[in-house]
């Protein structure tokens, strides 16, 4: 069990400083990706999305914020969230891929990582069958028996049952096509469903249901569709926002949770409490200097300045804020 030492679900008055604050995107930055070199660690990619409505695109900056020009992809609109997998079959070889929800082309663009090609032949539509079909939030699940890649689709309405659809990714001669293997997702009907978070080494994907609180399923679209938890209903100002999962090798972690409007982030056990892995109870809070944060994403793996992973987080000031676990264990002073 992982132990928060005297925290209390106390909120500090003092935010965190980022370590690094990125240039600005063109219109409205809104969700991060982290892609890690591994064998070359400073040469890792944070991508982040920009959903302007004419001008939006996925940029991509280095570990000290700067902006990649000659990868970063332009044009777009209205590209809300975005994921990373690591183990994808394109043209008979293992690569990265980063998906991402463009809205107001009703489509998920699929791009190779860190070459940012298009492989995805323009854009994959997404809730084809429906008038509602302006997709916003988007999590990649990789089944760690066959290697498939999934991706989980949220959007900005939908049905009370059925609100999210999950989509079979598959290379198909160089071009990446989709089959729709699953409907599911209780709504609320409150806001909205945006962030969406996949834990794949323990099968589990959890998204926001906003001013409601945050839900659990399996990721496997094998899987039973029965809702496993709902928990944190009343543990934000207002909207539940953006998801990461600090994840640690003996399978125990943080899921860690926007308090939007207060400018925070609320703190869960990834692996449940006691003998009950589907019971995520409040552990903590801390505060960022980031504003009004949607999106964010973390990643456990040592980067140069980052000791014991990188979380990054959006600001709603164009901007993308990274903060080390370090920062993060010292504030709610974490046992381990």
């Amino acid at each position: 069990m992982i132990l928060l030492v005297g925290c209390n679900h106390h909120l500090s008055k003092t935010p965190l400083k980022p370590i690094v604050v990125t240039k600005n995107v063109f219109g409205d930055s809104d969700d991060p990706a982290i892609w890690i070199n591994e064998k070359y660690p400073d040469s890792s990619l944070i991508l982040g999305t920009d959903k302007d409505k004419e001008n939006g695109g996925v940029y991509i900056f280095d570990l000290k914020g700067n902006i990649d020009s000659t990868k970063s992809k332009f044009g777009m609109k209205r590209v809300n969230n975005i994921d990373i997998a690591n183990h994808f079959t394109y043209l008979n070889k293992d690569i990265a891929i980063a998906v991402a929800t463009e809205r107001d082309n009703h489509a998920i663009r699929i791009f190779s990582v860190p070459q940012m090609e298009i492989i995805d032949g323009g854009g994959i539509k997404v809730f084809s069958d429906d008038s509602l079909n302006l997709p916003m939030g988007i999590a990649l699940y990789t089944n760690p028996q066959n290697k498939k890649v999934y991706a989980i689709v949220g959007r900005k309405n939908g049905p009370k049952e059925g609100y999210l659809y999950q989509y079979y990714l598959y290379d198909s001669s160089g071009v990446v096509k989709s089959k729709l293997v699953r409907k599911f997702g209780i709504y609320s009907g409150k806001k909205e469903i945006e962030s969406i978070a996949v834990d794949n080494e323990l099968g589990y994907v959890y998204y926001s249901d906003e001013q409601y609180g945050i839900r659990k399923y399996y990721a496997n679209p094998d899987s039973s569709n029965n809702e496993l938890a709902i928990f944190g209903k009343n543990d934000f100002k207002e909207d539940n926002e953006g998801i990461s999962i600090y994840k640690n090798n003996d399978q125990t972690g943080y899921i860690i949770v926007s308090d939007q409007s207060a400018n925070s982030f609320n703190v869960y056990q990834r692996e449940g409490i006691g003998k009950n892995k589907h019971q995520h109870e409040l552990l903590g809070k801390f505060e960022v200097s980031a504003k009004n944060s949607d999106g964010s994403d973390i990643n456990t793996f040592n980067l140069p300045g980052f000791f014991g992973g990188i979380f990054v987080v959006m600001s709603d000031n164009k901007t993308f804020h990274y903060y080390s676990w370090q920062q993060i264990k010292k504030k709610l002073k974490m046992s381990r």
